[in-house]
């Protein structure tokens, strides 16, 4: 261990902290950080609250300004219970992709783990959520705070005029597709600002007040022989099939949605949107915030800034963070995401300084050349999860982490070992845990096929079945009910083989029982 420190020298003595240790403490930390990581960040806004507000916080998906909904009151009554029972802890820091990047930490936390929990927020997510392609294409992170805080009060403004049970059925099944409503593949547009936001009320209340209730309910049209409508190619372009955003065709094109219902789609459209990085990036987001307090926690205890006992304590809590259970552990719930991305970065950084024979032959461009903080940024600003353990797993860490591949046959009794830990194998291991992270493997494929609304107006929908994984069927049935509702008329799901393009099955809303 290093020389400790004089009692002067040291950011903080003692458990106890008040405002004053903390900005002295998170001045020290981001000069370390900013002067020799190199770290980029939004301007910090941190908040301290009580573990219930914390609560609070889980149960509206983490956002500082959200609409009601009773799923969030529900998930705060479980996570309460939970906590009460001790059989599950709080997180001890709570950070928002904004600009300013607001962090939240707890009034429970003792100094130790405050400096701790600010590093890993304040400085390691912030860099990450600033400079990450993924986050700079997808998402506005200087708009989304005033993007929520319009949300709400139109939420509550509908809530108003149109009762609690009517706003309530509409977020029902928005929130039920929230999966199926975000652009994969082109660039949402961007946040409006606030004088547009402010247009869009004086719209959205004309609209209300000239809107005709009438003709939602016309029958579909009955065509003649001679008017047979455009053919299926042309309505398709015209409707820009096929469309892979649910929520963003329903918004657009249902004909029996009010105009403030539109809206409300939207919104939880723009959310869904907003943490469609995040389900791509933890492993590297979490591994960059733990990789960063880690380094900066020890660059501290080095130059004797924090004490023995307040290094042991923050070491204890890191540990915690990074445990991986056993796969036979009963607390097993899959790979850690905090212990494989900072194994990782860890690992990159001693293939850039003590390389191996091995390392020099699978790495070549960095194995030996020392720049591994070079090699960290580039990875944290170009990287998500499925490319980043694509390209740098090690043989090395597969060894560590004992990974071997399954070959799961449906036709076949028995599981067998595909690949192991030899040259063949690295390869095919590696390949196999980047796709598992790839969204596109976890998430079924459905998009909008086709609809003639001048016809009958059947929605037709199509799942692309990938390794024979077919939906469940109580929840694809729920979730067709929240279709149909949003669009007024029938709406169909077939299945097809994503090879083959051969029809499985087709499910129809008529089919299913109210």
């Amino acid at each position: 261990m290093a020389r400790q420190g004089s009692k002067s020298s040291l950011l903080f003595s003692g458990s106890d902290w008040d405002f004053r240790t903390l900005s002295r403490t998170y001045d020290a930390i981001e000069a370390i950080a900013v002067e020799e990581l190199h770290l980029e960040t939004y301007p910090v806004q941190m908040e301290i609250i009580s573990s219930q507000q914390m609560l609070d916080a889980y149960s509206s998906v983490g956002m500082p300004l959200m609409y009601r909904h009773w799923s969030f009151g529900k998930h705060f009554l479980h996570q309460d219970l939970l906590y009460r029972k001790g059989g599950r802890g709080l997180a001890y820091e709570l950070v928002i992709n904004s600009n300013p990047c607001i962090v939240y930490l707890m009034e429970e936390n003792t100094m130790a783990l405050q400096a701790l929990v600010t590093a890993h927020a304040a400085l390691g997510h912030n860099h990450f959520f600033k400079n990450n392609q993924l986050f700079k294409q997808w998402t506005d992170a200087g708009a989304i705070l005033s993007y929520l805080d319009f949300a709400k009060g139109y939420i509550v403004r509908c809530e108003e005029r149109h009762g609690l049970a009517a706003v309530e059925a509409v977020l029902d099944s928005a929130h039920a597709l929230m999966a199926q409503g975000v652009f994969r593949y082109h660039r949402p547009p961007k946040l409006s600002s606030e004088r547009q936001r402010e247009g869009l009320r004086e719209r959205l209340e004309y609209e209300e007040h000239s809107y005709n209730d009438l003709w939602r309910t016309l029958p579909p049209s009955q065509r003649t022989a001679n008017d047979k409508g455009p053919d299926e190619p042309e309505r398709k372009k015209s409707l820009n099939l096929p469309e892979e955003n649910l929520l963003y065709f329903l918004e657009k094109n249902s004909l029996v949605l009010e105009p403030w219902q539109r809206e409300v789609i939207r919104i939880v459209r723009v959310i869904a949107q907003y943490f469609y990085p995040q389900r791509q990036t933890q492993v590297m987001n979490e591994g960059c915030a733990t990789f960063v307090h880690y380094t900066l926690m020890n660059m501290l205890f080095d130059r004797g800034q924090i004490s023995e006992g307040a290094m042991l304590e923050i070491l204890r809590n890191h540990s915690n963070v990074v445990f991986q259970p056993a796969y036979d552990d009963p607390r097993f719930s899959g790979i850690n995401p905090y212990a494989l991305g900072l194994d990782m970065m860890q690992d990159i950084k001693r293939i850039s300084t003590e390389p191996t024979a091995e390392d020099r032959e699978w790495f070549p461009d960095i194995a030996g050349h020392g720049n591994w903080l070079e090699v960290l940024l580039d990875a944290w600003a170009d990287h998500r999860d499925e490319s980043f353990i694509r390209q740098y797993l090690s043989p090395t860490l597969i060894r560590k982490w004992r990974f071997f591949v399954l070959g799961d046959v449906a036709e076949q009794p028995h599981c067998q070992v595909a690949s192991i830990h030899n040259e063949r194998g690295y390869a095919k291991i590696r390949a196999a845990l980047a796709h598992s992270y790839e969204i596109g493997a976890n998430q079924p494929d459905i998009q909008v096929m086709d609809v003639d609304l001048l016809g009958d107006r059947h929605l037709r929908l199509q799942h692309k079945v990938n390794d024979g994984i077919l939906l469940e069927d109580a929840s694809r049935d729920a979730t067709l009910r929240h279709i149909r509702r949003l669009w007024g008329y029938e709406v169909s799901l077939a299945a097809v083989d994503a090879e083959t393009g051969a029809a499985i099955h087709e499910r129809s809303t008529s089919q299913i029982a109210e």
